[in-house]
């Protein structure tokens, strides 16, 4: 009886948890996409007079260094960071995908040489290397992409290529040999199907994880350009006003960061606990 009830605490729970986070990034998504075409302000409007003022009715999270509405300057920041991180993800997951499926279907010296080179490429710290690919570019949204993308597509990969190397022993992948399917068409029409599942989760995960780098690199000066909204570059800037006794510009950048990453990841897990529920730990990024 006890763990009956157990069980269906955790069940209302876990629905909780998912309902609340399924929440967040609705209000996320609205807040995006409708708060700069309805509200007619200027984001980068410089009003000196009214610098640093605290959370009030006029300006809900206060304003930054230069006067300008905070709240505004984190729903365009989020905007910015979320499409840096859908993108990204999507990048990474479909090259990690794509590498991980043909490995593994190709197999013998094809799969080692393109492991060996995964594994070259995971001793690199992600940040590190990031730094290193946006460093050769201007400032701006492409390449901060390419350098998240380029550094996250290597556990996709061995997540797809784990899974294919055992969909190659089912009885259906050696039914569709014998009935004289080539290769292709194998990793076409039943692998690739099989492993979208787990690609797509990655993908989930994937966005969070690509908005984090990217706040660290225009944090550092190497994302975006410092005039453009982002949630890097909106805590850089506040460094002064923190030290100075001014929370507000550093906390709801920060938290704009953070609750919605949360909830995405929240979503993801719940997924990865419906489809895999045996192995939650293998799907994590």
């Amino acid at each position: 009886m006890a763990e009956l009830v157990f069980g269906s605490a955790r069940r209302t729970n876990r629905r909780l948890r998912v309902a609340g986070s399924a929440g967040i990034v609705v209000a996320v998504l609205l807040a995006v996409l409708l708060v700069p075409p309805l509200v007619q302000l200027d984001q980068q409007a410089v009003d000196l007079a009214a610098r640093l003022r605290p959370p009030s009715w006029e300006h809900p999270f206060g304003t930054d260094d230069v006067g300008r509405d905070l709240l505004l300057r984190c729903v365009y920041g989020l905007r910015v960071s979320l499409l840096v991180g859908i993108v990204a993800g999507l990048t990474a997951t479909v090259i990690g995908t794509a590498v991980g499926a043909l490995a593994a279907a190709f197999g013998g010296w094809t799969d080692r040489i393109v492991m060996r080179l995964v594994d070259t490429f995971s001793s690199v710290p992600h940040l590190l290397l990031g730094i290193f690919i946006v460093a050769m570019f201007r400032p701006g949204v492409g390449p901060v992409i390419v350098s998240v993308a380029l550094t996250h597509w290597l556990s996709t990969a061995r997540i797809v290529r784990s899974e294919v190397l055992s969909l190659r022993s089912r009885p259906f992948i050696d039914a569709a040999i014998s009935g004289g399917a080539s290769r292709g068409r194998v990793i076409v029409r039943h692998l690739l199907p099989a492993v979208l599942p787990q690609a797509g989760l990655a993908a989930v995960l994937m966005v969070p994880h690509a908005m984090w780098h990217e706040s660290a690199l225009s944090f550092l000066g190497l994302g975006l350009p410092t005039h453009q909204a982002s949630l890097g570059n909106l805590v850089q800037t506040a460094r002064g006003s923190l030290l100075a006794g001014d929370w507000w510009p550093t906390l709801f950048p920060g938290l704009f960061l953070i609750i919605p990453t949360l909830a995405l990841a929240g979503l993801a897990g719940a997924w990865r606990e419906r489809i895999n529920p045996r192995r939650r730990s293998e799907l994590m990024l």
